[in-house]
């Protein structure tokens, strides 16, 4: 049993007075009970029996938050100031040397080997030590708060950490994080099971919860607004939460708002009793002027709350009373509290300069002091509280609210406090005082604040008060230095008055530059020009600035950006000294229309990029805005800027960003374990493995040639993330095509290479080597050896684009191809077929192959694509199972053009009358391309019904050998393996699908050209297949030109032998196609053909 209380003791009679006691008890076996105490002061370790308690108390000056048993008779203890002492238990004696951490130690935690002490401090840090030696061993630095828990496994090989918004778990003997960060506000605590395999947090509730979009709407003191959210979120919620009700409660206070805002907090505090809503109740009764009431209803809260809440109350409850009237009771009160803390003997007290809360503790001082004028007393109260200020300057949210409660305000508290101040001097007539502290505010002051218009409003207002001019004060308190007699001369020609933020700023950056504090001056300069940017002076000064830093060029631009602001200002002082740069103005150019052009241009060349390269100078990945980042910081940016003063020369700039984002790819076969993307922080820092030195010496081979920028498919491509996996796949062929240059690694050949080497080796077979072969731009020597072993011509090559080259040629250089990855038999060849297909590893080679070739049947119509034999696709009966069968070389028809189409014509006039011409001219033409739909491909083609269908058995064989008796076509023999039903001949056809053959367009035939005039009286008869089942095609009135002659040429094609494609009906009237050994080869319709033989028709086939 492990029950675990946390219970607050009131020692006194005074509230504040606190004692904190944390109480863990563990039953032992025997029956012997251990209690650990941990007080601020000391550790006190209670052994106790049944009746006996007996204390052993190891005192030591400072602050213990944490402590941890080591062995049996030794403790560990983490101190305010950072201390770890290690105590021997018996004498109470230090042990070994102190450790130090980087802050207040929170937490301790000891391996159950003993080998390591973890520690978790206010530093952010967690930190390992041996606990034999205290030496540090190593801190881990990703947390971003303070480290309240820490907890190592059983096994001593994890550390578990948490901090206020995140637990974490780090391997203890390399440091490594072992998860992603996990999200838990408010952790308190962190524990692993017994076994190491699971770890539990622990948290505490904050006094006060908002969302994120209310608590920054209140922050930013929107209150009506942040009313309606928190409405809406409670007419949203079936049962409002009492922290939604008492935080509108606390709003409608501050709208005055008082009868509503009592309401919720009642309603509030009838969900469930809470401080917020006793505080709600509160602040809403003293609006309505009911102090007694105000008060009670505060102390209520202290009831409710936990122990870590108790400091913040007693805090709120001061500036509850201070508002209600009793102002020097509760500065009193606070003096006390703070007189208490500086008090090292009181450790009780010292809380109120601890932890980040102090800061908000002592800027209410602060504010106290100052509402009740006593400026001098704020002032250093304010600066203490400005050092106590946590890291991340960001107040806990119930701080932040109930802060604002009262419109109180911290933000230039201390300028505030120093304003009055001046104030009140200047009423003495104590000026050169107040100017004084107006130099001090203004030297002293960031940017942001010198140049709020909250500053510029009091320094006018200020100047009025002791009737002095602006300049004079500003003048005063900056010193009479004098200025390079250029910029007087400018400045003199602009009167400055009144006064604004910028040129508050200008005078300060005068001062510095006059000084020789360049970069102070820039800085001024700068927030001269963000406060007014039509203000030319701050572009004059920033000049100043950059020129004596030696930032020359920078210096020109701003001095042209100057001109251009003087050009557009409607000063009518600011024009007269347009008036003087007129002439100079008209020579130059807008430095931000050079920029733009730049800009846009540089983002249309990364469009066509690779999204990652590699830096060869630093061996380090870029992706597109990393590398723009480069090109802007480089001298060819700085260059096209500088010299685009005149006019834009948009050739030049295209031209140079474009060499400057040249790039070099890597053609390669992958072998053993190349460098992935999660790999390289830097090529040159990769251990020292064959694939990394392939890497490091093509970065070495690129840098040489004088390019700065590589691209390898190992490391530039992030293949755990699909999006970017898919485009880099489809992208890659253009970025060959696009590269500077492509450098070949050819595995196993040695260097230098020989002629044949390369048709010789392993790249010239696989698959992804294929579009980086065809893509780039060869030497002479290499095209001539490519062409060659491809067996395409050198020109083809040298010219080579997805669109200059047939689809069978480019399936037939794939056909070859050797992949590693199976689905890589088609997303290889995305980039030579100009595909959109999307890669899907996983898919199955039928899917991905399926894909493609339905793409490019969609896209083309290429109805060569099913001229193959072999093993049929699952995703298409009609696209072949292996890209391997293209590889072929398809049946071929005799040549039919010319002399010996004329003949056939001739010969067609006397047996085809015209109107059975034309009707077969019409059921041909209305054809259109194949095309795709759900796997299922609607072909167009001229079919024939087979009437009779026996078989043959060839000895030794799994094929059988078929013979059919075919409509149209007379006998056709063909051999496959599938079984056939015999007793069915009716359920197939045979199709001939090369319709664009048929029509001519392969021959180059020109339609429409036909020099006779062959009117069709007849053509809108519709035309209607006989009995066997053929649908009839409506006829379309044809044009009176030419028709034909054309069908007569159609008819002379389709009397050619063709390859014919044997098609299975199935019972939902889809066909399927079946998979034939070899070619199909028939007769063709021969010199006999008649039209009624002539059916044409669209198949649906899965």
């Amino acid at each position: 049993m492990f029950p675990l209380t946390l219970a607050p003791y009131i020692t006194s009679s005074r509230p504040d007075e606190i004692v904190e006691t944390v109480e863990i008890y563990i039953d032992s076996l025997r029956n012997v009970q251990i209690i650990y105490w941990l007080s601020r002061a000391a550790i006190a370790v209670l052994l106790t029996t049944t009746m006996v308690v007996e204390p052993v108390e190891i005192a030591f000056r400072g602050d213990v938050f944490a402590v941890a048993f080591t062995d049996e008779s030794q403790v560990v203890g983490g101190y305010h100031n950072g201390d770890i002492h290690q105590w021997k238990i018996e004498d109470r004696q230090q042990q070994c040397p102190i450790m130090k951490a980087s802050g207040s130690v929170l937490s301790i935690v000891v391996s159950q080997d003993g080998r390591w002490i973890v520690s978790g401090d206010d530093g952010w840090k967690v930190i390992i030590w041996n606990a034999a030696t205290h030496e540090k061993v190593r801190e881990l630095t990703e947390h971003e708060d303070q480290v309240y828990a820490v907890d190592i496994s059983s096994d001593s090989t994890k550390i578990a950490s948490a901090d206020k918004i995140n637990a974490r778990i780090f391997s203890a003997t390399s440091g490594d994080r072992l998860l992603p960060p996990l999200p838990h506000d408010n952790v308190c605590d962190v524990k692993f099971s017994p076994d190491g395999s699971r770890f539990a947090t622990a948290s505490w509730l904050p006094l006060v919860r908002m969302s994120d979009e209310t608590l920054k709407s209140w922050t930013q003191d929107y209150p009506t607004n942040t009313e309606m959210l928190l409405s809406e979120e409670i007419t949203s919620a079936s049962s409002p939460s009492h922290y939604v009700l008492a935080n509108r409660a606390l709003v409608r206070a501050r709208l005055k708002h008082l009868a509503p805002a009592i309401e919720d907090a009642k309603e509030s505090l009838q969900v469930q009793p809470s401080p917020v809503g006793h505080i709600a109740m509160a602040v809403a009764l003293l609006g309505e002027g009911n102090r007694e009431g105000a008060l009670c209803a505060f102390d209520l809260a202290f009831h409710d709350c936990e122990l870590h809440d108790i400091r913040f109350l007693l805090l709120l409850k001061l500036i509850l009373v201070f508002e209600s009237g009793n102002q020097q009771e509760a500065i009193t009160r606070m003096e006390y509290l703070a007189t208490r803390a500086d008090d090292g003997n009181d450790n009780d007290a010292i809380y109120l300069y601890t932890w980040a809360r102090a800061s908000c503790r002592a800027d209410v001082l602060g504010v106290t002091y100052v509402k009740t004028g006593h400026y001098g007393r704020a002032i250093p109260l304010i600066e203490r509280a400005k050092k106590l200020a946590p890291r991340d300057k960001q107040w806990l949210p119930l701080e932040t609210i109930s802060l604002k409660i009262f419109g109180w305000s911290f933000n230039g508290l201390d300028i505030v406090a120093r304003q009055r101040q001046c104030e009140s001097l200047c009423a003495d007539g104590r000026t050169a005082e107040a100017v004084e502290i107006i130099r001090n505010i203004l030297m002293a002051s960031d940017g942001e604040t010198l140049g709020s218009r909250e500053t510029v409003d009091w320094v006018s207002d200020f100047s009025n008060k002791c009737d002095m001019t602006p300049e004079h004060v500003v003048d005063e308190a900056f010193g009479s230095a004098k200025l390079d007699a250029r910029l007087v001369q400018y400045s003199d020609m602009l009167p400055l008055s009144p006064p604004s933020t910028a040129s508050l700023l200008i005078k300060r950056s005068r001062a510095r530059a006059t000084a020789g504090k360049w970069d102070n001056a820039l800085q001024d300069a700068n927030d001269a020009v963000k406060a007014d940017p039509s203000y030319p002076w701050g572009y004059e000064a920033k000049c100043v600035a950059l020129h004596g830093a030696k930032r020359y060029d920078e210096a020109i631009k701003t001095f042209k950006l100057m001109l251009h602001v003087i050009e557009q200002s409607r000063d009518p002082a600011i024009k007269r000294m347009y008036l003087l740069y007129d002439t100079m103005r008209k020579n130059y150019i807008s430095p931000d229309e050079t920029l733009a052009r730049i800009n846009s241009t540089v983002v249309e060349i990364l469009k066509s990029c690779p999204l990652v390269v590699i830096d060869v100078n630093t061996g380090r990945l870029c992706d597109d805005s990393e590398w723009k980042h480069v090109f802007e910081a480089s001298s060819t940016f700085a260059d096209l800027v500088l010299s685009m003063t005149k006019e834009l020369d948009n050739e030049r700039i295209r031209r140079e960003i474009a060499v400057f984002f040249r790039y070099v790819m890597l053609s390669h076969v992958w072998q053993g374990k190349e460098p992935l993307f999660q790999d390289v922080e830097c090529v040159w820092d990769l251990p020292d493995t064959a694939s990394n030195k392939k890497l490091r010496d093509f970065c070495k081979e690129t840098r040489r040639l004088g390019y700065n920028w590589a691209w390898s498919d190992t490391c530039c491509i992030d293949q755990n993330t699909s999006t970017i996996l898919n485009q880099s796949l489809t992208s890659m062929y253009k970025w060959y095509a696009d590269s500077a240059a492509t450098l070949v690694f050819l595995t196993g050949v040695a260097h230098p290479s020989k002629p044949r080497d390369l048709i010789r080796s392993a790249w010239m077979t696989r698959g992804w080597t294929l579009q980086e072969l065809l893509a780039p731009k060869q030497s002479q020597e290499i095209m001539q050896e490519l062409a060659n072993a491809l067996k395409i011509s050198r020109g083809t090559i040298a010219t080579f684009s997805p669109d200059n080259l047939g689809v069978r040629a480019r399936l037939r250089l794939a056909s070859t191809r050797q992949v590693k990855r199976k689905e890589d038999v088609a997303y290889s060849f995305i980039g030579i077929f100009n595909s959109d297909i999307r890669p899907h590893y996983g898919e199955g080679v039928d899917d991905a192959l399926g894909h493609l070739l339905e793409e490019i049947v969609a896209r083309s119509g290429e109805d060569t694509v099913l001229a193959w034999s072999g093993k049929s696709s699952s995703y298409n009966s009609c696209l072949p199972a292996s890209i391997s069968v293209y590889n072929q070389t398809p049946y071929s028809p005799p040549s039919l053009e010319g002399e010996e189409m004329n003949m056939c014509v001739t010969k067609l006039r006397k047996k085809v009358l015209k109107p059975e011409g034309l009707r077969v001219y019409q059921r041909i033409n209305s054809l259109e391309a194949a095309s795709f739909t759900t796997r299922r491909l609607r072909l167009p083609c001229i079919v024939f019904p087979v009437r009779e269908l026996t078989m043959q058995e060839i000895c030794g064989s799994s094929e059988k050998l078929y013979h059919t008796e075919v409509s149209g076509l007379g006998n056709v023999e063909f051999t496959t393996t599938d079984d056939l039903p015999l007793d069915k001949p009716q359920r197939f056809v045979f199709a001939h699908p090369w319709i664009s053959y048929i029509k001519g367009w392969i021959s180059g035939a020109t339609w429409g050209d036909d020099s006779e005039s062959d009117v069709d009286s007849d053509s809108d008869l519709d035309y209607n297949t006989g009995s066997d089942g053929v649908a009839s095609l409506h006829v379309v009135p044809a044009h009176p030109v030419g028709r034909y002659t054309q069908s007569l040429q159609m008819i002379a094609r389709l009397a050619q032998p063709f390859n014919a494609l044997l098609l299975a009906r199935q019972p939902n009237g889809e066909y399927k196609r079946v998979a034939a050994d070899h070619e199909i080869v028939v007769s063709g319709l021969g010199t006999d053909i008649t039209p009624k033989n002539i059916r044409a028709k669209v198949l649906k086939i899965r």
